[in-house]
């Protein structure tokens, strides 16, 4: 039988229902399965870990001693959505675990006729991939910074902090509440991180951590100060590669070059760099590909292939590179903060990348870090200035927006209050959450449709991004003081993005919104899944829903939202406790406890 005719036996065998009837004595008895090293098939009383995340598993299936006439194979794994399909007597099919753990295979053989047969199970266990030979928190109280690497048997290479490299209270795990294993710290601990000054200010090891003939990974948290028409580096190794912000770009970039010679390869990042905003970056080396990857954020910005690096000796330096020009010498140094870095002796997987890019703590936790904070309580002036989070943000009222020392007043025709720069990465997570009293008069002469912002983020594309309310259709309510029926206003809050064209992907609110009272608001985005949430008071709405881009990085706007020189959908309502996070809360427990008072 051709195979174009056996896969198609074995698509339309799919398509049967479980339920069919088929005679047991023709019915395709379980196939054999064979698995191929480095894995091995659990027995009852050993289940060896092998392999790891992105080391393929692969399978060799056969028919039943008793059997004949087999054409094709399905077959699921404990990790896939569906069933799948390969043509052939025997066959042999590959699948490339992306977590460490236990999986199951079930297959069964199609014969002639189509029908599947009994299945057939092998279970496997994946081991963990090893861990980070390098780690570094940079959140001692002074000295040098600690490698914490968790590779067993490696060289511990400490960091020593030299010229204008300071730590400062501003690291990207935030305030810490719980250690890595969720229990309750005694006390909330404020995390450091590596402060450079962009002159001489750097950390480097002693001697070489990363074996650059070999496949590796590197991951930093950044927040430059500045770019402009400066290049900057976060992390280099002399003569090996170099992660950095390339001016002439406008990006970050990996560049890996060969010892002794001109051979390299520079990939850029696709995302434009944000200063003054948190950004994870990661890249990898796959030796025995000779593929270069460059992440931004968790997601995969460039792919090329690089010049193998042979051997370098130089040391692994933070926020500094030495320059190919003759004599060497060190420049590019990093103007502002680098925290949370690690490199690995392997070349992570996508996942892998995504989820180191979530900081995630534990016990269904992720680091967030407060980068604004304003409270009206006690505030006066044209000006709010945050005071908790450490960044100092200030946040300039126009048009009819005042402090009258409890809350932010907009008066809904032309208030707002705008942030002086950048809070986040256009394209990393975020939590947002705030307090608002919706003037219930002002909107209740609205039309359907009319929209009122109570926080916006332009986009280059001319979309919205943030927190919302949207007038709807008028509701019948009865009124037990005149026992007769009434038309009631009702709106809805949303969080997602508004389209330039009037459309939105948004969450939207379970019920209708309150008017005249305090409600707190939170919506996440979370930009490792695409998805964001919204949170009225404590509780989830709507579920998360997926969205096609990033927020960007545009102007930070309370009350309205900016096209241009013009300000629209404005928001009548009093705000209080305006709080922004880098970082996406990973639960509503987390949630909770982030916005308690």
């Amino acid at each position: 039988m051709a195979t174009a005719t056996m896969l198609a036996v074995a698509a339309a065998a799919l398509t049967l229902p479980a339920t069919t009837a088929h005679a047991a004595s023709t019915a395709p008895l379980a196939p054999r399965i064979t698995l191929a090293a480095p894995y091995t098939e659990c027995l009852a009383d050993d289940c060896r870990k092998a392999g790891g995340p992105g080391v393929a598993a692969t399978f060799t299936f056969a028919p039943n001693e008793a059997d004949s006439e087999i054409v094709a194979y399905q077959y699921i794994l404990s990790s896939d959505p569906t069933w799948s399909s390969v043509a052939g007597e025997t066959a042999t099919v590959t699948r490339i675990p992306q977590e460490a753990g236990l999986y199951r295979l079930k297959v069964r053989a199609v014969d002639g006729t189509g029908w599947p047969g009994q299945s057939a199970y092998l279970d496997f266990m994946v081991a963990s991939g090893e861990g980070a030979i390098g780690r570094w928190h940079f959140d001692e109280a002074d000295g040098a910074a600690l490698d914490s690497g968790t590779v067993e048997g490696k060289t511990r290479h400490h960091a020593t902090l030299t010229g204008g490299a300071t730590r400062d209270e501003r690291g990207r795990r935030g305030v810490r509440t719980h250690d890595s294993e969720g229990v309750p710290l005694p006390s909330p601990a404020t995390d450091r991180g590596l402060s450079l000054d962009g002159s001489t200010g750097h950390a480097a090891t002693s001697g070489p951590v990363v074996n650059t003939r070999e496949s590796y990974t590197l991951s930093a948290w950044v927040r430059p100060d500045t770019l402009g028409s400066t290049d900057r580096t976060v992390l280099a190794q002399d003569g090996g590669f170099r992660l950095s912000y390339d001016a002439a770009e406008g990006a970050w970039t990996l560049l890996t070059s060969a010892p002794g010679t001109t051979d390299h390869r520079t990939l850029v990042a696709e995302q434009p760099a944000t200063p003054k905003a948190w950004t994870h970056l990661a890249a990898t080396y796959d030796a025995p590909a000779d593929v270069a990857r460059l992440y931004v954020n968790g997601r995969l910005q460039a792919v090329d292939t690089a010049p193998g690096t042979g051997a370098t000796d130089g040391p692994l330096q933070f926020g500094r590179a030495l320059s190919n020009e003759s004599p060497a010498e060190y420049t590019d140094y990093f103007d502002g903060s680098i925290d949370e870095v690690a490199v690995w002796q392997r070349a992570l997987i996508d996942k892998e990348i995504a989820d180191e890019a979530r900081l995630m703590l534990g016990d269904g936790r992720n680091a967030v870090e407060s980068v604004g904070a304003w409270s009206a309580d006690g505030a006066s002036g044209p000006v709010l200035t945050d005071t908790a989070s450490g960044y100092g943000h200030e946040l300039a009222l126009s048009g009819g927006a005042a402090l009258n020392g409890d809350n932010l007043e907009l008066d809904g025709v032309n208030g707002a209050a705008t942030a002086d720069g950048p809070l986040l990465d256009g394209a990393g997570s975020f939590t947002v959450n705030t307090d608002v009293t919706l003037d219930g008069a002002a909107v209740s002469t609205w039309d359907v449709g009319r929209a009122g912002q109570v926080f916006a983020r332009r986009t280059a594309d001319g979309s919205v991004w943030g927190l919302w309310y949207e007038a709807a259709p008028m509701r019948t309510e009865f009124d037990p003081e005149t026992f007769e029926e009434k038309l009631v206003p009702v709106g809805y809050w949303h969080f997602g993005r508004m389209n330039a064209d009037g459309t939105y992907d948004a969450v939207v609110s379970d019920e209708a919104a309150r008017t005249d009272v305090p409600v707190e608001l939170t919506g996440v985005y979370d930009a490792q899944e695409g998805t964001i949430d919204l949170y009225v008071g404590n509780r989830r709405n709507g579920g998360a829903l997926t969205v096609a881009n990033a927020p960007g990085p545009g102007e930070f706007t309370i009350g309205a939202t900016t096209d241009g020189d013009t300000r629209t959908r404005h928001l009548p309502a009093r705000i209080n406790d305006i709080r922004v996070w880098a970082g996406a809360a990973g639960s509503s427990q987390q949630v909770l406890e982030m916005t308690a008072d």
